[in-house]
């Protein structure tokens, strides 16, 4: 029998290892071939994707980039590639791929469009000061590429509940009949984040995982820091993640400097190890506004069994219940921030103990394999 061929189109290699790797995998056991697209890649990650069995196929595309000439070119470049494999079905998620696969997929003739749309980003993220000129042109600008892209879609796969509602109903986009779609979150191998103790003969720790940038959470993160070592000075307050020095809204590198010198913090830049992080760590703090589908790190925080401090945003929310895994807090609320760490300090015994109802959260909402089989049941590939 022919195997059926699937197109997986994302844009960072590391990404599409990382988080699709178990969706992969269940489409290589529904017997399909996969054809894995990616555009931003090094050798060490290609062998990684290769090893899972996949065909790979390289193109060009600026994910930031606002050059329509580049991104016309980029979707030439799928329309050749796609024609060559003729595909039963095309798969994408990220904002741009969304786009230009769903349009090369749909000029040449694929069967069945898919898109999946994780989190809304930047252009959609309500910053303290409002959005700035480029925020709102490059929003603008992707609300009228989806304008044309989504009319495609066979299926729109979101994470959260409030995406549609604040994209395609606020701004009447077109799209099939029940094409809109609420998956949830794409869940973990929970096998890669097993539940682990915390061991409450150690020191209160905090730990920080994303990039270091404002939407994430992170000056928010650093005030409270600052305010809970000056009544708790013996308290640990970590972070991972790499600097984004092309982000206006970055921590610079100087700032990060002088915050490892006066000792508020330990960082350990970007790991591999995050799950041995996390372990090593009492709470886990995501004080984000980004506009995200469903937060991978509260996920992987919860599954390791750390109550989480999160904000009470589409996605964050999806995570985390309020006062039984952990808390959820209004954005920008440092006070409230501080009051939660506070909390966890004075109750050390109340880790292990929401911690555990965090695990038991994370088997029953975030488990990978029950998520594959309903998204592949939403694609109808069983």
């Amino acid at each position: 029998m022919v195997s059926k061929k699937i197109i997986i189109i994302g844009t960072t290699a590391s990404n599409l290892y990382g988080f699709r790797k178990d969706f992969i995998l269940s489409c290589l056991a529904q017997n399909y071939h996969v054809y894995a697209f990616v555009s931003e890649y090094t050798s060490e990650w290609l062998e990684k994707i290769q090893s899972l069995g996949v065909t790979l196929v390289t193109y060009k595309l600026s994910r930031g980039g606002l050059n329509p000439l580049a991104d016309l070119g980029s979707t030439y470049q799928l329309i050749k590639k796609i024609k060559e494999i003729q595909p039963d079905i095309v798969f994408s998620y990220s904002t741009k791929p969304v786009i230009y696969a769903t349009l090369a997929a749909y000029r040449t003739k694929v069967p069945y469009i898919y898109g999946m749309i994780e989190g809304l980003g930047s252009p959609f993220t309500i910053h303290k000061h409002g959005l700035s000129l480029k925020a709102q042109f490059i929003r603008f600008v992707q609300i009228s590429l989806y304008r044309l892209a989504f009319p495609y879609l066979d299926k729109i796969i979101f994470l959260n509940r409030e995406d549609p509602k604040d994209l395609v109903h606020r701004y009447n986009l077109p799209h099939k009949r029940n094409a809109i779609q609420v998956l949830g979150p794409i869940g973990l191998n929970l096998h890669d984040y097993a539940y682990t103790k915390w061991d409450d003969q150690k020191k209160l720790s905090f730990i920080f995982i994303a990039r270091l940038i404002a939407e994430k959470g992170i000056f928010e993160y650093l005030e409270a820091a600052k305010i809970v070592k000056q009544k708790y000075p013996d308290i640990t307050f970590k972070i991972i993640g790499g600097l984004d020095p092309e982000n206006p809204t970055g921590l610079k590198q100087a700032q990060l400097d002088q915050l490892i010198e006066t000792g508020i913090i330990e960082y350990a830049g970007f790991v591999q190890d995050v799950d041995q992080q996390i372990r090593q760590s009492a709470v886990f703090v995501l004080p984000s506004y980004y506009r995200e589908g469903v937060p991978r790190s509260t996920q992987e925080a919860m599954a390791i069994g750390r109550p989480v401090i999160t904000t009470d945003v589409p996605g964050c929310n999806q995570t985390v219940v309020n006062e039984v895994t952990g808390f959820l807090i209004p954005k920008w609320d440092i006070r409230a921030l501080v009051n939660k760490m506070i909390y966890f300090i004075e109750h050390p015994e109340q880790v292990n103990k929401m911690g555990y109802q965090g695990f038991l959260y994370a088997k029953k909402n975030f488990n990978a394999d029950h998520i594959n089989h309903r998204l592949l049941q939403i694609l109808e590939m069983i």
